[in-house]
């Protein structure tokens, strides 16, 4: 039988003293997830249940894998740093709380010396970074300098958690909402997320290894993916909205790599199309100056980032490699946020992810984009620095 996440939010019971809901003085019931094997005749009696949100049947997850692109356009620095004037602020990140959901990491690469790196594995492989993807993202958020060059955005971050929910084996949506949930719980302000929901990969094992028909593997996909959305907007929904966290992360994630620009555009794919996540397309510097957006990333982000030969922690030689990607894009925004989180602090405001995510795209630049490109290519326009 099919597994489904059960996203519900039990009703908190009163003092005997008190004849109403704890609720209605502010103190919002804990969410509770749960991993369910059902029928879907059951999965539809359960969400019936009073207290039962929603329930989304798992399905694949995929890395937003790096794009092969000709070498030799980025030069040979982390020129996104630059370009968001990272290298400018003040910021360094301190005192926040960043979380990335991916294939792990090598905590021995020296990008995260003096980091307190705290794992967790979603998988059931164990922790490590098997395929290098994690590692790269995570040197790009605050990694220290290797050899003399500095990677990171916010290299102030002393406090790192890492959910591996890609193993080489095995990767599903169930695993990516125990890791939000994790995060969040774990105490993250910032949460980044290259990753997405692998659509084509359900239909064709429907068809393949469950033998339904095209039509019916492609109807019962569309209505997972359906649910898998309403089960990150309702997540998503009550760690900005409801309070019932304790606590509001600002949560990240990269819009994809399915276009092939000027042919078609694809629009951005879960977790970046979920409320209130902010979705990153991915820049590269134009031969005339400027930026423009790279011919793969997806369309209706809601803001842009570097994503073209972005130089970062290789997890295999403890130096630096270069990867490009909307994957690569989503972890500087994840670095401003924690710049942002730092500023705002420092400001007298509270960090909250609704007040960090609002600056974020108050404060997107559009002074040096190349002549042409929109806002359903670049959202409110190029991450900028605090």
């Amino acid at each position: 039988m099919p597994e489904y996440s059960v996203l519900s939010v039990p009703k908190a019971e009163a003092p005997a003293t008190l004849d109403f809901a704890v609720e209605s003085v502010g103190q919002p019931a804990t969410p509770k997830l749960d991993r369910q094997t059902l029928t879907p005749f059951e999965a539809v009696v359960i969400e019936q249940q009073e207290e039962v949100q929603v329930v989304a049947r798992r399905m694949p997850i995929r890395l937003i894998e790096p794009r092969d692109v000709a070498p030799g356009t980025a030069g040979d620095t982390a020129w996104g740093l630059d370009a968001i004037g990272a290298l400018q602020s003040k910021f360094t990140g301190a005192g926040a709380v960043v979380a990335i959901l991916d294939t792990g990491i090598k905590a021995g690469h020296p990008a995260f010396s003096g980091i307190e790196i705290v794992q967790e594995d979603f998988t059931g492989e164990g922790n490590g970074d098997w395929h290098g993807h994690g590692t790269h993202c995570a040197g790009t958020i605050l990694g220290r300098d290797v050899d003399g060059t500095r990677i990171g955005v916010a290299p102030g971050v002393t406090k790192l958690l890492v959910g591996k929910v890609i193993g080489e084996k095995s990767a599903d949506s169930t695993m990516l909402f125990d890791a939000i949930d994790w995060a969040v719980r774990a105490g993250a302000d910032v949460i980044s997320m290259s990753l997405g929901i692998d659509f084509p990969g359900y239909v064709s094992r429907r068809i393949l290894i469950d033998k339904m028909p095209t039509e019916a593997a492609v109807s019962d996909a569309l209505e997972a993916y359906r649910n898998n959305l309403r089960m990150l907007d309702a997540i998503m929904g009550m760690i900005h909205v409801g309070g019932n966290y304790g606590r509001d992360a600002v949560v990240v994630a990269a819009a994809g790599n399915e276009s092939m620009r000027p042919r078609y555009k694809i629009a951005a794919s879960i977790p970046g199309a979920a409320l209130d996540v902010v979705a990153v397309a991915a820049m590269q510097p134009d031969p005339a100056g400027g930026y423009g957006v790279t011919s793969f990333s997806n369309s209706l982000p809601q803001l842009a980032a570097p994503g073209l030969e972005i130089l970062s922690a290789d997890a295999k030689t403890d130096k630096l490699i270069k990867m490009s990607g909307t994957s690569m894009a989503c972890p500087h925004v994840a670095g401003v946020a924690a710049l942002l989180w730092e500023a705002l602090t420092k400001e007298g405001l509270e960090p909250t992810g609704a007040n960090i995510k609002a600056r974020l795209l108050a404060t997107a630049k559009r002074d040096k984009i190349v002549a042409g490109t929109t806002g359903t290519d670049i959202g409110q326009g190029m991450v900028a620095a605090p």
